[in-house]
């Protein structure tokens, strides 16, 4: 297993023992395990080789033997007979919004609830009602959080789909009878909540059965559900559904095409054909008959994608801008984007530290950034209302300061920006005052508290924050999770305006469940325009490559480079920070 794995399976046990009531510092050793392990800036499996994983601090001989069974075998004994110690049902349960394991454990206890579908039962008939601490005000929000996991069941996030297709895009590519082959639908569309995976292969209609054996036969396959002449199904052991098509390799443009989507795009170009006498579909063009006769011209043939529009006389539209979002007329009129690419960002802002609650220090951090070559990055840890999460004191906040002073007088071609993630209270003011906000490079404003706010309270809230001279930048602008919690009731076509009007700049928030800006709201924020941020919001040095997410929204944003202000350089950027404050 490798790190991320290893750390996602000692913070399960942290939980299931939270569920067991095991005692709370034995819970918070594993929870913290899982961040120190994911936090390692040194190769795991060469410190479980040479014993070294028993030295860092946080891990002691028990866990160490946990992690070495888990990188060398893949498993261990210890998490196998913890999770068979209870219902399945309960870590399920986990997953609502709102309900901890104190709580489950108790309903476990109290009620014998084993399920999310028993406890959805007793909440209807009010079998919480008069259990202590709970209620029904309780028993409504639970209730609430079962509907909110139900609209997502079947849903994943981008990344963990983008990990399992490639495992099989991969294995299916290296095999000598596969000509072509790439994952399509909306993965290949980079949209942030993904359902199933399709996967086109080009080959010969001979070697098909031996190409759905190599599918079925993989690794990560739990579950056959179809296999039929030229299409397979299976369910992954990651919980996803996944297609593979084999289609002869003259069909394969048509076929990527057409399963690439969307709906809606599929539609314009179907449309568009007939106005040139010709009919598309998944496996080809095909002429349109004229007076009820077919015509002696020439059926097109195309080679890749770019040839089928081409043939429509449009310019080839990359895979994230097909969403009927007016692609089809830009194609047209050759006024579609030169999108942002990940090699075209110099750095990134928001960032955390160990100074709040980030899992590296500011010199790993900075040295992560260099290895990825990037000119600078922004530190913006979090203010000091916010407690849980090692928000900095005004008397930090200068110890940090100089700490980055000391840092960049030693580098070269290299600098850390002094920033902050300050919370917006709820009447829109901020955590620090003026005179520390002014010593900070660049201000990211974020929400982190009170949510259940009207739409009109909300924005107004995030208004006033932007009318802030040192405010720099809207950190996670709806607060949302995606497929956990809806974000803040707010106008985001006022909040975008009213930074356009002060000049602010808005992130796009790059952490897998955030994706936040959202793309459609992107585009918008690119005719206002108001300058964007790709930020990863990493609290360890693994989360700076969040930003190629990001990316990934900001090209489904029809975002160039210009467009992002960390693709520019050091003076520039500095000339923007200045002339905001004059501004303001």
């Amino acid at each position: 297993m490798n790190k991320k794995q290893v750390a996602e399976i000692l913070d399960e046990m942290g939980t299931l023992f939270e569920l067991k009531g095991e005692n709370p510092f034995k819970c918070r050793a594993f929870h913290n395990a899982a961040r120190i392990i994911e936090a390692l800036t040194t190769d795991l499996g060469e410190l479980v080789e040479t014993g070294e994983i028993r030295n860092v601090k946080g891990i002691g001989e028990h866990l160490s033997q946990i992690i070495h069974g888990l990188v060398t075998d893949g498993k261990s004994q210890e998490y196998d007979t913890l999770k068979a110690s209870l219902p399945v049902g309960l870590l399920e349960m986990v997953r609502i919004q709102g309900l901890g394991p104190k709580r489950i454990k108790v309903l476990y206890e109290k009620l014998k609830l084993k399920s999310i579908a028993e406890l959805k039962l007793a909440c209807e008939q009010h079998r919480l009602a008069n259990l202590e601490g709970f209620g029904e005000k309780t028993e409504l929000n639970i209730l609430k959080g079962i509907e909110q996991l139900a609209k997502t069941s079947g849903k994943h996030l981008y990344p963990k789909a983008k990990e399992s297709a490639e495992h099989i895009r991969q294995s299916i590519s290296k095999l000598k009878e596969v000509k072509r082959c790439d994952v399509a639908g909306s993965l290949r569309r980079k949209k942030e909540v993904i359902g199933d995976i399709d996967i086109v292969v080009s080959s010969q209609v001979r070697f098909r059965n031996k190409i759905f054996d190599a599918f079925v036969s993989h690794p990560d396959v739990q579950e056959i559900l179809a296999r039929g002449e030229t299409k397979s199904t299976v369910l992954l052991k990651a919980g996803i559904q996944c297609d593979v098509r084999i289609v002869e390799d003259r069909e394969y443009p048509f076929a990527l095409n057409y399963f690439t989507g969307s709906k809606e795009h599929n539609v314009e170009m179907r449309s568009r054909a007939r106005k040139y006498g010709l009919s598309l579909n998944e496996y080809s063009f095909t002429l349109l008959e004229e007076g009820g006769k077919k015509t002696s011209r020439a059926i097109p043939t195309c080679r890749d994608e770019a040839d089928i529009y081409r043939v429509l006389d449009l310019a080839y539209i990359p895979p994230e801008l097909r969403e009927q979002m007016g692609e089809i007329d830009a194609a047209l009129g050759g006024k579609l984007p030169t999108l942002i690419e990940e090699r075209d960002l110099r750095g990134t802002f928001h960032c955390h530290t160990t100074y709040s609650d980030g899992a590296n220090s500011l010199q790993e951090m900075a040295a992560a950034a260099r290895e990825r070559g990037w000119e600078y990055l922004g530190i913006a840890d979090h203010s000091k209302i916010a407690a849980y999460a090692g928000g900095l004191s005004d008397l930090q906040v200068k110890q940090q300061h100089k700490e980055i002073d000391k840092l960049n007088s030693g580098f070269k071609g290299f600098r850390l920006f002094k920033g902050t993630e300050v919370d917006i209270l709820p009447d829109g003011s901020l955590d620090y005052s003026d005179k520390i906000l002014s010593s900070f490079d660049y201000v990211v404003a974020s929400i982190h508290s009170k949510f259940k706010m009207t739409e009109s309270e909300a924005t107004k809230r995030i208004v006033r924050a932007l009318m802030n001279r040192y405010v720099t930048i809207l950190g996670h602008p709806t607060g949302r999770l995606l497929l956990a919690r809806e974000g803040y009731p707010i106008n985001m076509i006022d909040v975008i305006t009213a930074a356009s009007d002060y000049g602010k700049a808005i992130e796009i928030n790059s952490h897998p469940s955030r994706l936040d800006l959202d793309w459609r709201l992107v585009k918008f924020a690119r005719e206002k325009n108001v300058p964007i941020f790709i930020n990863p919001d990493a609290h360890n040095t693994d989360g700076l490559g969040d930003v190629a997410y990001g990316i990934g929204i900001a090209r489904k944003g029809w975002l160039e480079p210009k467009d992002v202000v960390n693709t520019w350089g050091v003076k520039k950027i500095d000339k923007f920070f200045s002339n905001l404050r004059l501004r303001s």
